[in-house]
Formats: structure tokens, C-alpha cells, sequence
């Protein structure tokens, strides 16, 4: 296999490593065809990207120096595996003035337990720690006491 050193692939991984990618449900690139397609054998879930082929990429962007887009990459990987319902909900939790610190804590436990979403979570509470040094939190209702949630 042609690739970086130690005969991990490179970019382009179709053709570098076609044989190691498949969709999020499983079927290996060689099979997502135009025909498979019109033949109705490829749904729409099949052509979601998976957990290990983003891990991939991020071990190749990693090798290359890329380091930030290595992160990038890894955390992507994470969310694959969640709901798009609470993939957005946790983006409207890190809008500005959404949520409070605890929440952001919380979800970031919330994403280390739960999914497995190790970087995800460390992206959240470091999130939290500049959105409290830039006033960008959710002030708590003095009136209630409550903080409500994100």
C-alpha cells in the first residue's frame, strides 16, 4: 500500500486505501457505485462517512503535521456516532450566552461518558473556560436560582 511512512496510507485515501473505508452502515467504498445506486442496493445511510475512516484521515493529517485538522478530524469521528437531534442541540448549547458554565460542564461529562467523545468534551470544557473569561455565558436567574439548561 502505497502511502506515509510504515505503509500507512495516505491521501487520497480511496485510492491509497480504498479497502479499509466503508460508509457509516458498512458498505465498503468499492461497492457505492452510480449503478448500485440506480439499482436502489445504496440508501442514503450508506453514504454517511464512518467513525474509522474519519479516524483515519485524522492519523494522516496528524503524520503530515496537520495537527489542528487532525483534531478536527478526531472530533468528527466522535460525533458520527450521535444523533444529528443532539448534535444540535449541543451547538445550540455553545452559542453565546446559551448555556452556563455547569451546563457546559455537563455536557462535556455528558459526551465523555455517553459516546465516548473523549476530544469532543475537552473542545466543550475548554468552550466553557473561554466563553466565562469572555462574558459569553448564560447568567443564572437570580430570581429563581434555576440555571436551566442549554
Amino acid at each position: 500500500m502505497n502511502g506515509l511512512q510504515d505503509d500507512r496510507p495516505g491521501y487520497p485515501l480511496a485510492e491509497r486505501a480504498g479497502e479499509r473505508v466503508c460508509s457509516h452502515s458498512g458498505v465498503p467504498l468499492a461497492e457505492i457505485t452510480l449503478e448500485a445506486i440506480r439499482a436502489g442496493k445504496i440508501a442514503p445511510g450508506d453514504l454517511t462517512i464512518d467513525r474509522a475512516t474519519l479516524g483515519l484521515q485524522s492519523e494522516i493529517a496528524a503524520q503530515a503535521g496537520y495537527r489542528q485538522l487532525a483534531e478536527n478530524l478526531r472530533r468528527a469521528a466522535e460525533l458520527v456516532e450521535i444523533s444529528t437531534d443532539r448534535v444540535l442541540q449541543i451547538y445550540e448549547a455553545l452559542r453565546p450566552r446559551r448555556s452556563t458554565y455547569e451546563d457546559l460542564l455537563a455536557l462535556g461529562d455528558e459526551l465523555e461518558r455517553v459516546y465516548n467523545a473523549v476530544a469532543t468534551a475537552r473542545l466543550i470544557r475548554q468552550a466553557a473556560e473561554a466563553y466565562r473569561t469572555s462574558d459569553l455565558l448564560r447568567q443564572e436567574d437570580a430570581a429563581s436560582g434555576s440555571s436551566g439548561s442549554g
